[in-house]
């Protein structure tokens, strides 16, 4: 169930908050929509609900603040706006990241990919899916973690009517597992074909909050749709007849041979067509909006097939009562049409010729792979756009709820033990001077990935970019290796470096300062976690995971580039050129942790500014202003020289060092005090404390 209070955005200078005062209720086991005209709101209460965007006000995701949940992907599955992943990504490996993020088994990727119709489609890129298919694969990444609530913006925006069927018989065998569904919509009649209950939004304001039937009533009004190739004679018949007999009938033209006839029936039309001998092509009951901007309604929509639990369902005790069947809402059980007084109906008798055969059908579920093709099978039946009639299944609350028992609250379960056909009356709602309403939204950050690297695995090597770029250094280093020994003046370590004295760094720690940067700047253009909060989660352990994967991967590229670099001078100039200089070991130890240091000045950077950009441009500002700068220092007569560190060292701690240690601590205190050392290791302390000052103010907001 979910419960905002007093949702009021930040206004913006002197213009008013798009969202003021906003508070709704959304039960269990029922579908919502959220109406509203273009900028009355919607995505902005999504959004304060989702505490993604600062605010007044409270949400309760069944009795808890979504800050205040531990897993927040395995309670809320949001989708807003396209799908946030890399557009090179494929469908499978995008959702198999996802499931290390959300700390899921790996195989239930290929189980919503199944249940959401895109196993065909798993091996493509998401640069290249049809609205459609990415609208499928967002409602693949919100079912992801199991998920009790549903929260959609306008999923079906830009969907053909059989897309939109598929879309929202999903969604209504959510509810009927005992599931919340929360979506937004600008068109009223498919709040009132697909909700079960309509909150109205206008100027950002709460202007109704009302069951679908009441909806149907105050808002919508029957009519009668016409195609005759004669509409104007038919037409100006059906206004002479109601003149004469002093009828309230009103006949709009909409477009060449189309008619809609308000205050009428279909029998009576029928009759003035047949006394004018008038031919018609169409004559069908409609449901018409009162407001501007209407649409067609869409065709008939067909339960689709829930998506099956992480774990399987635990039986219910019978010293427990079983849940309670959500109501069905009186648009599901007959066509909107006018009717002398607002009743509700009685629900049909399913005939016996349409009871299943098969124990799927009979609990609700239809087969695992169920595509739009299969829906408008279903829907031929019953083209005249009423709800489906049959039964729901009971719902079960626990089948949604992953969560394990340590993180299970009290107020959890009094959310649970919530009946869900209570009748609005009944449900507790926020007075007006609640606190919640004046308290601010806080942007916490989320515990996700719980597999950190398992996540930045998948990521790293889910698209080929990384595998490209370290490609293109190898070819660079060794042309720039050869045209260096062809020019002459480079000292031979240089030389199998690729680094001669006119480059600011070499194209091997160039290249791995993009990888590195690639690493978060990458997320926060396509942000994998948004299925959480939207951003990027700024946690120790993420940032533990993008160090150790850059490192090695900095490692292997500074391995292999000398390595082919030496290959191609001994190709090119001979053995004399390509030889291993006297000092290869301090050597290899500084041109290493020169690689990987600006490896991990990339992720740093990218992670404080929240860019590639930003964090290429900080590797790039080492060699071209720290060292400069590193230089003037050390070159000051104030500086005392580090000479005899070694021995110093032995006598201080009065050992011997075992296997010629202090050599290596030579090598690295000459490492540390040449100028590029030394600018790197204040480069990646300075990194170090301001990506840990951002984390920290984040997590104290």
């Amino acid at each position: 169930m979910i419960q905002a209070f007093g949702l009021t955005s930040n206004p913006r200078k002197d213009l008013p908050p798009v969202v003021d005062d906003v508070s709704f209720d959304a039960r269990a086991g029922h579908v919502t929509a959220l109406l509203g005209a273009a900028g009355t709101g919607k995505t902005t209460v999504l959004r304060l609900m989702l505490e993604l965007q600062q605010g007044r006000g409270l949400t309760h995701f069944r009795g808890r603040p979504l800050h205040r949940i531990a897993h927040p992907s395995r309670e809320v599955g949001v989708l807003l706006g396209d799908v946030p992943g890399h557009p090179k990504r494929t469908v499978r490996g995008h959702l198999r990241m996802l499931c290390a993020a959300a700390g899921v088994p790996v195989r239930r990727a290929d189980e919503v990919l199944e249940a959401v119709g895109l196993v065909s489609l798993r091996d493509e890129r998401l640069g290249t899916l049809s609205r459609g298919m990415d609208r499928r694969l967002g409602l693949a990444c919100a079912l992801l973690a199991d998920p009790h609530t549903l929260v959609l913006d306008d999923p079906a925006g830009g969907l053909t009517a059989r897309e939109n069927r598929w879309l929202h018989g999903m969604l209504r065998a959510h509810a009927v597992h005992g599931g919340t569904v929360l979506f937004t919509t600008a068109d009223p009649k498919e709040a009132a074909r697909f909700a079960d209950r309509v909150v109205t939004l206008d100027a950002g304001r709460v202007v109704a909050d009302q069951d679908v039937a009441d909806f149907a009533r105050t808002r919508l009004r029957p009519r009668v749709a016409v195609r005759t190739p004669h509409a104007a004679r038919l037409a100006a018949a059906l206004t002479k007849e109601a003149r004469t007999g002093r009828c309230s009938v009103e006949v709009v033209r909409e477009g060449g041979n189309r008619l809609f006839v308000y205050g009428s029936t279909c029998a009576d039309v029928g009759d003035t067509a047949f006394r004018h001998g008038i031919l018609v092509h169409q004559l069908a009951d409609e449901v018409g909006d009162m407001g501007p901007g209407a649409v067609e309604p869409p065709l008939t929509p067909q339960p689709a097939p829930p998506v099956p639990a992480l774990e399987p369902t635990p039986p219910v005790p019978a010293s427990e009562p079983a849940p309670p069947t959500p109501a069905s809402s009186p648009a599901a059980q007959e066509p909107l049409k006018h009717v002398p007084e607002p009743t509700v109906p009685e629900p049909e008798t399913i005939p016996p010729d349409t009871v299943p055969s098969t124990p799927e059908a009979a609990s609700g579920r239809l087969p695992a792979q169920t595509g739009p093709e299969d829906a408008d099978k279903a829907a031929e039946a019953d083209i005249s756009g009423d709800r489906a009639t049959a039964e729901p299944t009971p719902p079960n609350p626990a089948h949604h709820d992953s969560t394990t028992a340590d993180t299970r609250t009290a107020d959890t379960a009094l959310q649970d033990s919530t009946p869900a056909d209570t009748t609005p009356a009944e449900q507790p709602s926020a007075p007006a001077d609640h606190t919640a309403e004046t308290e601010p939204l806080t942007e916490y950050p989320a515990p996700s990935p719980l597999r950190p690297l398992r996540y930045e695995l998948r990521r790293a090597t889910g698209v080929g970019a990384g595998f490209l770029t370290g490609a293109a250094v190898l070819v660079v280093s060794a042309f720039t290796a050869v045209v260096a020994a062809r020019v002459g003046h480079t000292p031979q370590a240089r030389l199998l470096a690729a680094w001669p004295r006119e480059l600011p760094l070499p194209p091997a720690a160039l290249g791995a300062g993009l990888l590195g940067a690639l690493a978060f700047g990458d997320e926060f253009r396509h942000p994998a976690l948004a299925a959480d909060r939207g951003t990027v989660p700024r946690r120790l352990g993420l940032l533990a995971a993008k160090l150790l994967v850059s490192a090695v991967t900095g490692l292997v590229l500074a391995v292999l580039t000398v390595g082919c670099d030496a290959e191609v001078l001994y190709l090119f100039y001979g053995r004399e050129v390509a030889r291993v200089p006297a000092e290869w070991l301090s050597l290899g130890v500084s041109w290493v942790g020169l690689v990987i240091g600006c490896a991990w000045a990339g992720v740093l950077a990218a992670g404080v500014f929240r860019s590639t950009s930003g964090g290429f441009a900080a590797v790039l500002a080492v060699p071209v202003v720290v060292v400069p700068a590193v230089e003037k220092v050390l070159a000051g007569p104030s500086v005392r020289s580090a000479a005899g560190f070694p021995l110093r060292l032995r006598e201080v701690l009065l050992a011997q060092w075992p296997f010629g240690g202090e050599r290596y601590l030579a090598g690295l205190a000459r490492v540390i005090g040449q100028p590029v050392g030394s600018a790197l290791a204040l480069s990646l302390a300075t990194l170090v404390c301001a990506y840990l000052l951002t984390t920290l103010r984040s997590r104290a907001r």
